[in-house]
């Protein structure tokens, strides 16, 4: 508790010359207590302690690590940085600290007066980095020699010691289990000096960047290109099968997949980049509005996104995706032994860098849609959907597969590869089916509708805006997807639903859009719909003759108060589940969560586009959409472009027809229920049904017949040319960047890192502002 010089090196020393500990054995020995007590009480100590640990940390670097004590000394350094630093960003008084110099601390001589001016911060990442690429320490040394011509730390080509094979490096290295502790030490380390982010309250100014982040990211860090690459390849590479031995992993303890975790949670943390405010390369490759020359700012300055938007030879994109592909299918992997597959659980991390991927590189998104591929993708997702949709706590999980889904829907080819028959037979709680990955999907996502939490409901919009992008590319729904859409028809336009919230009849005109898209360029394939269709004809015709007047529009209400279920499941057969699955659970009572900010409502998140006769799209800005480019007023637009809660017509209307009352609470009126009724897409449905209703009755009076088959062999036969009004255009709505959805990708990253590093626990009982930790 007393001052003590910075030259009293015996009392310094004592902290790190340990024989070997544990990064767990520091957590213990130092406790959270005493390193507030010394913050408080002596920060001339704390400081130095700080100081004179990133100064060894340095040593260590400059001199290349080639004895057993100095390796011994930059671990323990490590350790103990990962263990105070929280404790430094928790302060606001003392978050500034490590990026003031320190006076005096050039090396001896006053001679290098700019090494003289950096910042701690800056040493210590300069330090770490170095340190990643040590021979010996950290990589394989290229040489077998002695001591004295030891490579020389500062003149050794860090791309030749990339961590392994894959993007932009051939060769793999041998395994060397004690260089991946290494590694994963020095990047729990950078880890923890990038989370003063969780320290800052979220904020709707996305462009406060983290100062961590920013200087390790820019070209002052050297091995930027080979560490970015190497913590790509070494997460795209990892196979945790434990080599297709059963049990493998229960026999030898896997140094890999610690690396691999850290390794996965480091790269999103660089990767957390706002694209919406930036020019960032478009699709074909140049910047917004220019070819990309020497004179225009390269893309982001953030060298970790630059490199990711930079990635284009096919082989490194099939790398990539094969790796991510392989480790989210990972808990899918049924074997005949219980437990016999090692079992990863880093899926969110994945999930994060495989969006990021995505969203920062539109050559690898294109990739991703030019195979069937995609559906390696997209079925672990959706068992991921599936299996979290009772989990409060993992709302953030059912968050990004849904966000994830929603950018590759806005893509034609999404549509077309959900054709290919779904034969692989993941045990999932969802009815026996036998369809197409399109089948799997509406069926998934209706188990969440009907049967997942209550917090989920702000994602019914993002999930039927999916449905609604692929659905003029559905070539042949099975019966059972049909009867899912029809039975969310039926629930979401129960009068109750529809008068209890000012968005609830966005639900409705997203599903008759899915009817319309199919009806009108799928018809030939899909008796299945067009039957279901015919059969719940009732609910169109009550859609139609919705009433409108006060009195209805109350007693609507008052049927809500008897069914506090949000939809009702009673009249959707659900049949039995698949063999070998078992019922998606709540989460445990006292399961720890961490909160999220607030997601934009689809029409910020998306923006329209209309697909032409060739296929191409071009987005239907406000101001396009007043003037078709041939001058004629656009007449087929109008149902569906008006009401999606255009900026433009919902805020005002919904100030002047709906009146609050007193308490400030919402309610609907016959002039908020005509205004939206009166744009109802039904033209089409009611043109089907008029035409087929007599016909399938007929041959069911002249038959006698109760038989399906028949009926659908007739539907399948049928042909509406000609009957059904002229087909609308095809709306897209693609996922656009903003930065509301970059800030909630900070908030969950982030709470997905905090809760993941239990052992040591980095974060754990610090004050942390981004999120707040709840229980279940």
């Amino acid at each position: 508790s007393q001052p003590v010089e910075a030259t009293d090196d015996a009392f310094w020393d004592q902290f790190w010359a340990d024989t070997a500990t544990s990064v767990q054995d520091v957590f213990a020995l130092v406790p959270a207590a005493e390193i507030r007590a010394v913050r408080e009480e002596s920060p001339s100590n704390l400081a130095t302690l700080c100081y004179k640990a990133v100064e060894k940390l340095v040593q260590g670097a400059e001199s290349g690590c080639h004895t057993e004590k100095e390796r011994q000394i930059v671990l323990n350094c490590c350790r103990l940085l990962t263990r105070i630093l929280p404790y430094i960003f928790e302060d606001p008084d003392w978050r500034g600290f490590f990026w003031s110099t320190v006076p005096g601390a050039g090396r001896g001589g006053g001679d290098e007066d700019d090494e003289n001016a950096r910042p701690l911060a800056e040493s210590l990442l300069l330090a770490v980095t170095d340190l990643l690429f040590c021979p010996d320490f950290t990589v394989q040394s290229h040489r077998r020699s002695t001591v004295d011509t030891a490579e020389d730390i500062h003149s050794i080509d860090s791309c030749e010691y990339i961590w392994e094979a894959g993007v932009g490096f051939a060769h793999s290295p041998q395994p060397n289990y004690i260089h991946d502790l290494n590694r994963t030490e020095l990047l729990k380390l950078l880890l923890t000096c990038f989370s003063e982010a969780m320290y800052l309250p979220p904020s709707s100014d996305s462009s406060n960047t983290n100062p961590w982040v920013q200087f390790f990211c820019s070209t002052e860090n050297r091995h930027a290109l080979p560490l970015f690459t190497s913590l790509l390849n070494v997460v795209c590479a990892y196979d945790p099968v434990g080599y297709g031995i059963p049990y493998n992993h229960l026999l030898f303890s896997d140094y890999r997949e610690p690396l691999v975790e850290e390794a996965a949670q480091v790269l999103i943390v660089t990767l957390d980049y706002d694209s919406s405010t930036s020019s960032s390369p478009t699709v074909d490759g140049t910047t917004t509005g220019t070819a990309m020359d020497d004179v225009d700012p390269p893309g982001p300055d953030n060298l970790f996104v630059n490199y990711l938007s930079r990635i284009h030879r096919e082989e490194d994109f099939q790398f990539i995706l094969k790796g991510v592909a392989r480790l989210l299918s990972n808990p899918l992997v049924q074997t005949y032994l219980p437990n016999s597959a090692k079992k990863i659980q880093f899926h969110q991390e994945l999930l994060v860098l495989f969006w990021k991927l995505c969203d920062f590189n539109k050559k690898f998104l294109f990739f991703v849609l030019k195979s069937s591929d995609v559906l390696d993708i997209l079925v672990p997702i959706l068992y991921f959907l599936n299996d979290a949709r009772a989990d409060q706590s993992r709302v953030g999980l059912m968050h990004i597969g849904v966000f994830i889904l929603l950018l590759l829907s806005g893509e034609r080819n999404f549509g077309v590869r959900l054709n290919k028959p779904y034969s692989v037979r993941v045990p999932m709680d969802i009815p026996v089916f036998t369809g197409t990955h399109a089948d799997l999907l509406i069926i998934v996502f209706h188990k969440i509708i009907t049967s997942g939490h209550q917090r989920l409901q702000p994602l019914f919009d993002c999930l039927l805006t999916i449905v609604v992008n692929v659905s003029p590319y559905l070539k042949s729904l099975s019966m059972v997807a049909a009867n899912k859409l029809l039975h969310l028809l039926e629930a979401f336009s129960t009068t109750w639903f529809l008068f209890s919230a000012v968005q609830n009849h966005h639900l409705v005109f997203f599903l008759l859009e899915v009817f319309n898209n199919i009806i009108q360029y799928q018809f030939d394939g899909n008796s299945n719909l067009v039957y279901a269709v015919i059969r719940k004809r009732n609910v169109f015709h009550q859609l139609a003759n919705l009433p409108t007047d006060s009195q209805s529009i109350q007693k609507g209400l008052q049927r809500k108060k008897k069914t506090p279920e949000p939809i009702s499941r009673t009249n959707s057969q659900d049949g039995v589940s698949m063999e070998g699955s078992r019922p998606a659970a709540p989460a445990e009572p006292g399961t720890l969560k961490t909160s999220l900010v607030a997601t934009p409502g689809i029409d910020k998140l998306t923006e329209k586009s209309q697909v032409s006769e060739d296929g191409t799209m071009r987005s239907l800005e406000p101001e396009a959409s007043q003037l078709s480019p041939e001058g004629n007023p656009p007449t087929a637009l109008s149902d569906g472009e008006l009401w999606s809660g255009e900026a433009s017509h919902s805020r005002r209307d919904r100030r002047r027809l709906s009146s609050a009352s007193s308490s400030g609470q919402w309610t609907p009126t016959p002039d908020w229920v005509m205004s939206w009724k009166s744009k109802l897409p039904l033209q089409t449905i009611m043109r089907l049904l008029q035409v087929l209703v007599p016909q399938v009755e007929k041959i069911c009076i002249d038959k006698g017949l109760t038989d399906e088959s028949e009926i659908l062999k007739f539907l399948q036969h049928g042909t509406l040319v000609g009957l059904l009004p002229v087909p609308h255009p095809i709306l897209i709505r693609k996922y656009q960047a903003n930065s509301g959805t970059a800030m909630w990708f900070r908030t969950y990253m982030w709470g997905v890192i905090y809760l993941r590093n239990v052992d040591p626990p980095i974060w754990y009982d610090t004050d942390v502002k981004l999120f707040e930790i709840q229980r279940v």
